[in-house]
């Protein structure tokens, strides 16, 4: 348990970015049983975002209209360059309220600040329009969420002191990783003494089920936990967290989590032991390191849908099954564009928070799996 701004928040979060769904729509059913699991085992942090598409909508239906708003803590976010103008980007807040019908926002973040974007939230003004919000009482904690680079990080710190929290990618497998940076970005919020919200844990569901070889060294210590409870209690050994959001799709992964964080032990040193083993083996991995997050597809002039891509690429660069990761392909273009359909503009590139360079990895996907 942290506490942080005079109250007790568990470190275990529920992120709503990846809900179970019926066909394309949300299934607000499962999602009713998953949060009433949740506010039953004593969590109550929950995190949304305006781009998140049908999330707020969800957070209203099966929380906000069903348990008393003091049971809960919603955090959501707005998006500059999800925004045409400034205007349009301050509508965000407002259709935030009404979507979720929450009344105010426990925690509110300026969305995924990186260097190719964080001036465009100096350009439409949002740090004074959130204060501006704060002052109101519409938001009780003000923050951010980041993708970029230490000296980034620090700087913006510096630049904003009224900033309360910051939410960073912090992952076993990121942990020295330079694109993502989690070590060095965990260390500079640690400097300003801001707490942590850790957002991908389990790198988009990627930690949850690893290789063989990792399985193995998991299974050695502990026979009867899954792997993604070493990646989220791995997270939530660190010191200065406020909690660790995972972003569960169904009743089962609820009930594995909730199985080992309500009564949450750090790693011991054993188990860090293993852990850096791990790393080891991540190191060498030639997968492509995709959180499957969709904000690369958002904007793709040919409509590719490079992450269900990438999984399927990973299936033959992981464990070399060809066969299957070309079924798996033919699967994911099938009414969409092809990796070979990619123009080269570099819209992915730029919303990234993983810092890949997909144009290249789509060419790799072509020549290997467009047969």
């Amino acid at each position: 348990m942290s506490e942080y701004f005079g109250k007790d928040v568990q470190k275990l979060g529920f992120g709503l970015m990846r809900l179970p769904k019926k066909g394309e729509e949300i299934d607000i059913e499962q999602v009713k049983q998953m949060v009433d699991m949740f506010l039953e085992a004593g969590f109550t942090y929950f995190d949304t975002a305006f781009v998140y598409q049908g999330s707020e909508e969800a957070a209203k239906k099966a929380l906000v209209e069903r348990h008393p708003r003091e049971s809960y803590t919603l955090a959501t976010k707005i998006n500059a360059m999800a925004a045409g103008s400034e205007k349009a980007a301050k509508e965000q807040f407002a259709t935030s309220l009404e979507r979720t019908g929450a009344g105010y926002f426990d925690f509110y973040l300026l969305h995924a600040l990186m260097e190719d974007n964080y001036k465009k939230y100096d350009e439409y003004h949002l740090w004074e329009f959130a204060r501006e919000q704060k002052e109101k009482g519409l938001i009780r904690h003000l923050g951010f969420s980041f993708h970029g680079g230490p000296q980034l990080l620090d700087q913006l710190l510096k630049e904003h002191p009224e900033v309360e929290f910051v939410q960073l990618q912090i992952n076993y497998a990121d942990w020295e990783n330079p694109s993502v940076a989690s070590r060095a970005n965990y260390e500079v919020a640690r400097k300003h003494g801001k707490p942590v919200v850790i957002m991908e844990p389990v790198k988009g569901g990627s930690l949850a089920n690893p290789s063989a070889a990792v399985k193995r060294l998991f299974e050695g210590c502990h026979e009867d936990m899954s792997c993604a409870s070493w990646a989220i209690r791995y997270a939530a050994s660190l010191d200065g967290i406020l909690t660790v959001l995972s972003g569960m799709s169904d009743i089962r992964q609820m009930e594995d989590n909730l199985s080992y964080m309500k009564a949450f032990q750090p790693l011991v040193e054993e188990e860090q032991r293993i852990i850096e083993q791990v790393q080891k083996i991540l190191s060498r991995s030639p997968e492509i390191a995709c959180t499957a997050c969709h904000y690369c597809t958002e904007g793709c002039p040919k409509q590719i849908p490079i992450p269900e891509i990438f999984t399927a690429m990973n299936k033959h660069l992981g464990s070399g099954k060809l066969s299957e990761a070309v079924a798996d392909y033919q699967k994911a273009v099938e009414g969409a564009g092809q990796a070979s359909a990619c123009i080269d503009c570099k819209q992915c590139e730029r919303a990234c928070p993983q810092h890949l360079e997909i144009t290249a990895y789509l060419k790799q996907c072509a020549q290997a799996l467009e047969q």
